[in-house]
């Protein structure tokens, strides 16, 4: 069901995540828009913009009204501007950017509040991204389980996923995904989050960067890891974007996973990608 905002209307596309904004052309909007939009950003998680047109100053320019701008330090900057990210694949590709489920940058102290992703060339199918919601995984475990995991910190890390070795091991990535020498960042986190706006609970482990639970040896956190992992991907906690050319997405980092699929060979795909400053996470349960 459509929830009209004062300026413009969030119709959802998931059944706990995933909202269409209609109503806003972000390359001239009111600050009573953007209010209404960081309001739906924190209700739905993933909020999308559909036939934007903007050009890379207007999509820095944009990102600034909703945050402070986090200047990747792996992704190959776009050449018409460096605040901007590019998320590219050529057809001769195998590989894409993003295809394990993840948080963007969890390996940070202050891990990134979210990202604006502008779809700019893509293929004829495929392509699409998914998301899941970490409140609604968390939410639906037991009370047991919860109590468990409320005392846990987890350890994340940047070293195995852009560090010399990945990098090395994936020479298709080469030119797509840089400075593996900087890969250096390791934090800990709570296991479960309070979210600093809406004050929900947020599991908040992820399958690409979080690499232990702290105190635990490695059977032991790959067991419960594991076991979080397979639960909080069950489809009913999804939704899935599906792109077209002058759509901008937008999700909520603290509290979604999201996934790039890879079901478009031979095919281009270009997105630019801008991501927002963070604040340190505070545990849910103190």
């Amino acid at each position: 069901m459509t929830k009209d905002y004062d300026t413009i209307s969030a119709t959802p596309f998931g059944s706990y995540l995933g909202a269409e904004i209609s109503g806003i052309n972000v390359s001239d909007c009111s600050d009573e828009q953007i209010a209404d939009l960081k309001t739906a950003f924190v209700e739905h998680g993933v909020v999308v913009i559909r036939d934007q047109t903007l050009s890379p100053d207007q999509h820095v320019e944009f990102a600034q009204r909703i945050g402070d701008i986090n200047v990747n330090r792996f992704f190959k900057a776009s050449d018409e501007n460096e605040q901007i990210a590019e998320v590219r694949k050529e057809p001769h590709q195998k590989k894409n950017i993003g295809a394990v489920w993840h948080t963007d940058h969890s390996y940070d102290q202050k891990p990134a509040l979210g990202s604006i992703l502008y779809a700019k060339e893509l293929p004829p199918i495929g392509g699409d991204t998914l998301f899941n919601s970490m409140h609604a995984a968390w939410d639906a475990l037991s009370d047991g389980l919860k109590l468990t995991l409320s005392t846990l910190r987890a350890e994340h890390s940047s070293r195995h996923v852009f560090g010399r070795l990945t990098a090395e091991a994936t020479p298709d990535l080469e030119g797509r995904i840089l400075n593996a020498e900087e890969a250096t960042q390791d934090a800990t986190h709570p296991v479960v989050i309070r979210h600093p706006q809406s004050g929900k609970e947020i599991l908040y482990v992820n399958p690409q960067f979080t690499v232990g639970i702290e105190g635990w040896n490695k059977d032991e956190s790959d067991a419960l890891l594991g076991f979080l992992y397979q639960h909080s991907l069950k489809p009913e906690f999804s939704c899935r974007l599906r792109w077209a050319p002058g759509t901008i997405a937008m999700w909520d980092n603290r509290a979604t996973w999201h996934c790039a699929l890879n079901d478009y060979q031979g095919h281009r795909r270009l997105l630019h990608r801008i991501t927002l400053e963070g604040v340190e996470l505070e545990a849910a349960v103190a």
